[in-house]
């Protein structure tokens, strides 16, 4: 059966959708009441649950999204995403969830992995927190502005893993998704970040469709930049000339950094190649893994110049990222890991450095770049950083880039805000199974597990900002 057989055979409609929100409390599902009952759930490993313990599952015993309530919110079509902008506030109580594809692998017991599952159920039974979900694979991105406007309007955007290889345009099969589409929906949730904006969770593929987008905006911002001859109101010309003496050395860094791999392949060089951002990883790695704080690269054995190394340092110590916080307080945090392919930290480390750059030269002029053709980046990341690693029971560290968390420094508060992107699956269970595939886990169940105590802190955390 073909992906688009699968759509169909899948379709729904708006009728049988509920209009209030809340599933377990119909009708009392807030954005304060679910932010509590989040901080319950993080406060301790054992108190009971304090929501009705009603069966999720539909009585047949079928979860599955357009099937029945809480999962009949699918969007199949540009119709069912105008039925959301005619009924605003199902986005404001909402999580909306999007796939990139249909499964996110294929488990050892050879299931499809459909770990969107897995995020509206946690959500559900945790605060009763509704879920919306977007089909990307099936129904495309239909338009990334429209949509993005309207989804960052909800409790947070989870964009979920896949099977496709970000480098590898032949991988991403879907006529109705291709490569191009989730980059430009990527880009667009990467600077739609704002005071009123919900956080973003990229997983798996998700984050390493971050960590491209990120290379994407910094050159599209480089060559914007560098094209320019005038811009409006700067009279002296100081402002352009600050911008592009900092985006040339931007696009010098950017063209000679080569990325090498642990195992001694050199897989790019310089920021126009493929597997600059992402590549296939030394081990494929799947199962539990236990996080590691991450430790800065040896830039001289890895030929990494000083100023991005040191850049990071900055960020690290500068900012909070919520997961490298959980490591350190926390007991041993075990979580699912699912992939083969990996981000490569030279380039988040560019990044960081670049954002940070680009970030610097815009303060003391941002009144001028604000209403000019280069208002848009205001909106850039502040920083990127790196926050763990996983390793063998060896100790031999297999993904450097694990997880990352992109900052947003508000130029007149100084406030920051977040989003998060994570290699693991927080929202799989050890079995690695999709909730509906396996039995329903219980509240204290998900309680002890790490890595949905994890999931679970950064949607509290994300929606303090």
């Amino acid at each position: 059966m073909t992906i688009a057989d699968k759509s169909q055979k899948h379709q729904t409609t708006t009728d049988n959708w509920r209009l209030t929100p809340g599933y377990l409390h119909e009708g009392y599902a807030d954005f304060e009441s679910a932010h509590i009952l989040l901080g319950r759930f993080l406060a301790d490993r054992n108190s009971p649950n304090p929501l009705a313990e009603k069966e999720i599952f539909a009585k047949d015993g079928i979860f599955e999204w357009g099937q029945a309530s809480p999962l009949e919110k699918v969007i199949n079509s540009r119709e069912d995403f105008e039925f959301l902008l005619k009924h605003p506030s199902l986005l404001r109580k909402s999580i909306v969830i999007i796939e990139p594809w249909e499964h996110v692998g294929v488990n050892a017991i050879g299931e499809d992995v459909r770990a969107s599952k897995n995020v509206a159920y946690i959500a559900q039974k945790v605060a009763d927190m509704d879920s919306i979900l977007l089909p990307a694979w099936s129904c495309g991105v239909i338009d990334p502005e429209m949509v993005v406007e309207a989804i960052t309007s909800g409790y947070t955007v989870v964009v979920e893993g896949g099977d496709p290889s970000v480098y590898d345009p032949s991988t991403w099969t879907s006529l109705a998704c291709p490569r191009e589409d989730m980059f430009a929906l990527v880009e667009k949730l990467l600077i739609s970040r704002s005071p009123s904006s919900a956080p973003a969770i990229f997983i798996c593929v998700g984050h390493q469709l971050a960590a491209e987008c990120h290379i994407r905006l910094i050159r599209r911002a480089v060559k914007q930049v560098l094209g320019m001859t005038s811009l409006s109101r700067d009279r002296t010309g100081i402002v352009l000339k600050s911008l592009q003496e900092v985006c040339r050395r931007i696009e010098a860094m950017g063209s000679k950094l080569s990325i090498k791999k642990r195992d001694g392949r050199k897989v790019a060089q310089g920021w126009n190649d493929d597997h600059f951002a992402v590549t296939r990883n030394e081990l494929k790695e799947v199962g539990e893994r236990i996080l590691l704080p991450y430790q800065s690269l040896d830039g001289d054995a890895l030929n990494i110049p000083w100023e991005i190394i040191h850049a990071h340092d900055v960020t690290a110590d500068a900012h909070e990222g919520v997961i490298d916080t959980t490591i350190q307080y926390e007991r041993e945090v075990s979580i699912s890991m699912f992939h083969s392919d990996e981000v490569n930290a030279e380039a988040v480390l560019f990044a960081n450095w670049a954002y940070r750059s680009i970030h610097d030269a815009i303060v003391p002029y941002r009144h001028i770049i604000a209403g000019s053709p280069l208002s848009w980046l205001i909106e850039l990341p502040d920083s990127v950083e790196i926050l763990c690693s996983t390793a063998e029971e060896t100790g031999e560290i297999v993904t450097e880039c694990s997880a990352t968390c992109i900052n947003y420094k508000d130029f007149e508060t100084k406030k920051i805000r977040r989003s998060f992107t994570c290699q693991f699956h927080p929202e799989l269970m050890a079995d690695l199974r999709a909730i509906g595939n396996s039995e329903a886990p219980s509240y204290s169940t998900l309680k002890n597990d790490d890595g949905v105590r994890l999931f679970v802190r950064l949607l509290y955390v994300g929606m303090q900002e």
